[in-house]
């Protein structure tokens, strides 16, 4: 009878594991437990990807090109957008902008703007990056495009230009009660994250832990925890809503090397935060950001044919740091192809060649060699100005 009794007690155990376990296969129940043995990262969510916001190097991937909803995430898009609208003067941090009935309609989170209350740019970016406001982001993309419509559209032509090829953005928000098309993935955002980074003017927005506006009335504060809690921390955006989870892109710059890390789907707040920083905390273990000694290069000059000068000295046009796994630095070997000879005129900037730097069998870097000044093809005038000074000192 105890036997009996035994193998019931282990059934009854075991089934709720058993039934758990299949619903675990379920996206829509849950997030997947990502665990990449290599690096014996583990990642709670959906999706993730870790990049190098300079190179745009992907250091990690998991189900990185999934579509998914991205929630408030979304939002990096409009405030590249609208720091590109800055950098071009058609918009100005201290422009005014009115609050339309659609902008004051938007729900979840928000600022609770009022139909035709005013605020500056600056006020509502400072609104949609720290604090996630639906109604100011929306008031900006009004701003910017003349509607939400338009701006929508600026947004996903945009994404087209940074190839993100499997995204498609249907309101600024993230919204996504009543769509079932605004989708995006862990890749594409990164992309968008990296381009975001190359504004400086972001990090006064998305690295401020509390803020207010209206004189002190309205509180904002970050909803990105790692801004006060994670060193080096510089933003990026989170995002929830019940359809996408728990989400965030997450940026981070220790000692040079710029990291975005990406989570999607996660089921909880601590899931994605704890898998950006062991994303984060990886990356920074294991890379660095170099920049390669081309100084070190020797590089031959290289003979101009018919030219008024027989040689012109090729220079680097321009070197880039690359990401490295650490110790790989000491390793990196340079190879220089270059032409023999070229004919004249020779402008300066042409073409002549480049060095590429391998560190063991992959290359980390290709730079172009280039005329360093021009050189002009010979004329019968020169040779003939040249007999003549010839001459002169000959007599």
């Amino acid at each position: 009878m105890k036997k009996y009794i035994s193998i019931i007690i282990a059934f009854i155990l075991a089934f709720p594991i058993a039934f758990f376990t299949v619903n675990a296969e379920d996206d829509e129940a849950v997030s997947t437990i990502v665990q990449n043995t290599t690096t014996g990262i583990t990642v709670s969510a959906k999706s993730a990807v870790l990049m190098d916001a300079a190179t745009g190097q992907v250091l990690y991937a998991a189900n990185e090109h999934e579509r998914l909803y991205p929630a408030s995430v979304t939002k990096i898009m409009p405030l590249l957008l609208f720091m590109e609208a800055i950098d071009t003067g058609k918009i100005s941090l201290t422009d005014t902008v009115t609050a339309s009935p659609v902008a004051a309609s938007k729900g979840g989170s928000q600022i609770w703007l009022k139909e035709g209350e005013q605020m500056t740019v600056d006020e509502l970016l400072r609104a949609t990056a720290i604090a996630s406001a639906n109604d100011a982001c929306t008031a900006l993309g009004e701003y910017v495009a003349g509607s939400e419509k338009a701006f929508v559209q600026l947004m996903n032509k945009r994404a087209g230009e940074l190839g993100m090829k499997n995204t498609n953005f249907v309101n600024c928000s993230g919204l996504d009660d009543d769509t079932t098309e605004h989708l995006t993935t862990a890749y594409d955002i990164a992309l968008m994250s990296k381009e975001l980074l190359s504004h400086d003017r972001i990090k006064t927005y998305t690295t401020v832990w509390m803020d207010t506006l209206r004189g002190g009335a309205t509180a904002l504060t970050n909803t990105n925890r790692l801004v006060r809690f994670y060193s080096g921390t510089t933003g990026l955006k989170t995002g929830t809503t019940d359809k996408a989870g728990y989400c965030l892109s997450a940026s981070a710059e220790r000692e040079g090397l710029h990291l975005i890390a990406v989570i999607l789907g996660a089921e909880s707040s601590d899931d994605r935060f704890e898998g950006a920083k062991a994303l984060l905390n990886w990356g920074f273990a294991n890379y660095e950001t170099v920049t390669p000694d081309l100084k070190s290069v020797e590089i031959p000059e290289v003979k101009v044919l018919r030219g008024l000068e027989k040689s012109v000295i090729p220079k680097v046009q321009s070197v880039k740091p690359v990401t490295l796994k650490k110790g790989e630095s000491g390793r990196i070997e340079y190879t220089v192809e270059i032409c023999e000879d070229v004919s004249a005129p020779v402008e300066k900037n042409q073409l002549l060649g480049k060095i590429t730097a391998k560190a063991g069998d992959n290359i980390i870097g290709e730079y172009s060699l280039v005329a360093e000044s021009e050189v002009r093809k010979i004329t019968i005038f020169d040779i003939m100005s040249g007999i003549l000074k010839s001459m002169t000192k000959s007599a």
